[in-house]
């Protein structure tokens, strides 16, 4: 009888233990090969991987004098600690043509709460589509998995606005299109070329509602437009800038990413992207560059006539000196003020990564200073760097499972 009712229990039990899915992607912590837990019901129709990412930092800013408040110029502002992420998340599998992922990010406040929400039809690896809240398919430094990059912070030039001589109610752009809502069509065509192809608001992670009009001056809806074509000639590629569990291997990808940000004539400027990007991994080396346009054209409604042109890049790369120690370089170049305007921002950055083998922590340091060249008098200087850090330090450690 007691035999009877475990064998009864069992058959009720809706989830197993089981091995990880390699459609199963988080896009934000890596799960592949990740100890932990996931669930599988008896079938094998339902798949479920809890993750969690955690990431911790202190950061100490020093600000040149010029924007200071004469009367308390105080040079370090925006130090002390923070929580930059604190992501709790589920991505799974149903019928085995279905995946999902929803992952919420505790250290942030409204609509950006909800980092990422999406499910995805499976036609096959070539065909996919997906819709949801999930990344734009744009800057590889966005793509590449949140909790395996070189640096702790992005690239200065993808994530600073503009500087534009107008004062109008909008926020300046940025090159970066981070997450966004939207559908996206996207495979890997013979193992060698992957291409994502989708329609999104525009109005990034902090928005969850739709908001959005037709477009005035081009006729049609006022959406981000995007695509991204990856040749990758020895198969896919890695999803990380250099790994300790992967330091035996050979991969590299060359992308050429476009993206149309078109907006209704209460707002600013239709925005084109372009983005050029190269990775390289061989072994214990890693090598990645990226070099972005932006053209910046004011709706008929500002009544303002040019064109502005941006243009940023950045080169980094790293290197396992043992099998737990990476070392990091990067160089960072910012047209902050348009082609239209001389004068460059650039951002050397070294760092330092520390893999605590056998709990998934790891521990990264950077040091940044911010340098400015080619203006064509102090004025331009002073103006171009406004809201910038001088010289940024940051040591973060990441938990993640």
């Amino acid at each position: 009888m007691k035999r009877k009712i475990f064998y009864i229990l069992l058959a009720l039990c809706p989830f197993a233990a089981q091995a990880q899915d390699r459609y199963i992607e988080s896009d934000v912590v890596p799960l592949a090969e990740k100890r932990g837990f996931n669930f599988e019901t008896r079938a094998g129709d339902f798949t479920l991987k809890p993750f969690v990412l955690v990431q911790t930092s202190a950061k100490l800013n020093y600000y040149d004098d010029e924007g200071l408040d004469l009367a308390d110029q105080d040079n370090i502002a925006n130090s002390g600690f923070e929580v930059g992420n604190a992501l709790l998340g589920f991505a799974g599998k149903a019928f085995g043509k279905l995946t999902f992922n929803l992952t919420l990010n505790a250290a942030q406040s409204g609509d950006a709460m909800l980092q990422q929400a999406w499910f995805e039809y499976n036609v096959r690896d070539e065909l996919r589509l997906r819709a949801g809240k999930f990344k734009t398919p744009f800057a590889q430094a966005y793509l590449v998995t949140l909790g395996q990059t070189l640096f702790p912070s992005l690239p200065l030039s993808l994530t600073t606005p503009v500087n534009i001589p107008y004062s109008l109610n909008s926020v300046n752009p940025n090159f970066a299109t981070g997450f966004d809502l939207g559908v996206q069509l996207h495979g890997l065509l013979r193992n060698r070329w992957e291409y994502r192809v989708g329609v999104f608001n525009g109005t990034g992670v902090g928005v969850n509602a739709a908001r959005k009009t037709m477009s005035d001056d081009l006729g049609i809806p006022s959406l981000l437009y995007a695509a991204r074509l990856a040749w990758t000639p020895k198969g896919a590629a890695t999803t990380h800038q250099g790994s300790p569990t992967d330091l035996r291997n050979d991969k590299w990808l060359v992308a050429l990413s476009a993206s149309y940000n078109v907006e209704a004539n209460w707002q600013a400027s239709n925005d084109l992207r372009v983005g050029l990007e190269f990775s390289r991994l061989k072994n214990r080396w890693y090598f990645g560059a990226e070099a972005y346009y932006l053209n910046m054209k004011f709706v008929r409604r500002q009544n303002i006539a040019p064109l502005y042109q941006f243009v940023g890049g950045y080169v980094h790369g790293g290197y396992f000196a043992t099998e737990r120690i990476q070392l990091a370089l990067r160089y960072d170049l910012c047209d902050r003020n348009s082609l239209r305007t001389a004068g460059y921002l650039n951002a050397p950055a070294v760092g330092f990564n520390y893999f605590i083998a056998g709990y998934n922590l790891r521990l990264q340091a950077m040091y940044q200073y911010l340098g400015k060249w080619g203006h064509t008098d102090q004025t331009e200087r002073d103006n171009d760097d406004m809201g910038l850090a001088q010289h940024s330090a940051q040591v973060m450690l990441q938990f993640s499972f």
